[in-house]
């Protein structure tokens, strides 16, 4: 064999070396894109910060140019306009050689962007890159960092946590989120679940100024159809509230009722079939939403609602 042949060989071997460590490595790692897209129109949404903006403020913004806000109380709601949407979503995951897996996720989303659930007009994205959470997870439970985006555990109303650690003692799964810009009598939430016997038991609670507020709630599945719930709800330097409810579900037509000793109560009712969604939803303000959903397929579905507020929105949304 002559140096020539010896060198081509020593060279590929090379090469299918280099290549079998670098798939090696990848196997290890994973990068997932995603994209979705929304538009259409809406009109009388509720706006986000409704507490802060005036009704002439509104009425000026673009998209409502000329068009006059109506104002209810202290909420605020915007004229008629156009959304559009459209998002670029990387998450990014592996694991360490002694079999701690972690993941990051970066978004970049613009556009004018409405929030069917709450019928609320949420305004533009900037259009810029955003870092997500950051999350390590093994035998020790699952640690995760995202700054002002972990949702205070016992209400979303309250500020976000930047630090979350999670785990399970026996059958109890336990979260602790804790916010680390916050004052020290309101930086911690909690949320701590059991279930046993077709029963599911759930506590939170959170720190305030006021003192800790805990919520206790019990679900129970009497059957495939019908489920039962109870909850009670002390708020710091508030009454306790106490709901019971109850929900059943047969043949795509679903019944939900739920009532309080405050005095208050919904009814939920609802109908799905072949992708074709149908949901409408009272309170004893006698407030009112009816919302319809259909899936188009290839990942496109259509929305639309209206409520006892004259809001309106309807629109397609896309999933990449």
């Amino acid at each position: 064999m002559n140096n020539s042949t010896r060198n081509l060989k020593m060279k590929k071997l090379l090469i299918a070396s280099t290549a079998l460590v670098a798939t090696a490595g990848m196997a290890s790692a994973d990068i997932t894109i995603s994209g979705h897209a929304a538009a259409g129109i809406y009109s009388g949404l509720g706006n986000k910060d409704a507490v802060t903006v005036a009704a002439d403020a509104i009425a000026a913004t673009p998209g409502n140019v000329g068009v006059a806000a109506k104002v209810v109380g202290p909420e605020t709601f915007s004229g008629d306009g156009i959304y559009s949407n459209a998002g670029v979503d990387f998450t990014m995951s592996g694991a360490t050689d002694n079999g701690i897996s972690f993941s990051a996720a970066v978004n970049i989303d613009a556009g004018m962007e409405v929030d069917t659930g709450d019928f609320e007009l949420d305004g533009k994205d900037g259009g810029t890159a955003g870092l997500g959470s950051v999350s390590m997870t093994g035998a020790f439970g699952t640690l995760t960092f995202d700054d002002g985006g972990i949702e205070n555990l016992y209400s979303d109303s309250l500020t976000n946590a930047d630090v979350s650690y999670a785990t399970t003692i026996g059958a109890v799964s336990l979260t602790v989120a804790h916010d680390t810009a916050a004052a020290v009598d309101s930086a911690n939430s909690l949320s701590a679940g059991y279930t046993a016997s077709g029963m599911a038991f759930t506590l939170t609670a959170s720190e305030a100024k006021a003192g800790t507020s805990t919520k206790l709630a019990v679900a129970y599945a009497l059957n495939d159809t019908v489920s039962l719930t109870g909850k009670s709800d002390q708020a710091a330097g508030a009454e306790s509230v106490q709901t019971i409810g109850a929900k059943t579900t047969l043949n795509g037509v679903s019944v939900s009722v739920e009532s309080a000793n405050n005095s208050t109560w919904d009814v939920d009712l609802g109908y799905s079939a072949g992708g074709f969604a149908l949901t409408y939803g009272v309170d004893e303000t006698d407030g009112w939403t009816a919302t319809a959903t259909s899936a188009l397929g290839g990942g496109a579905t259509f929305a639309a609602g209206v409520d006892s507020n004259d809001s309106m929105y309807a629109g397609v949304s896309f999933a990449f």
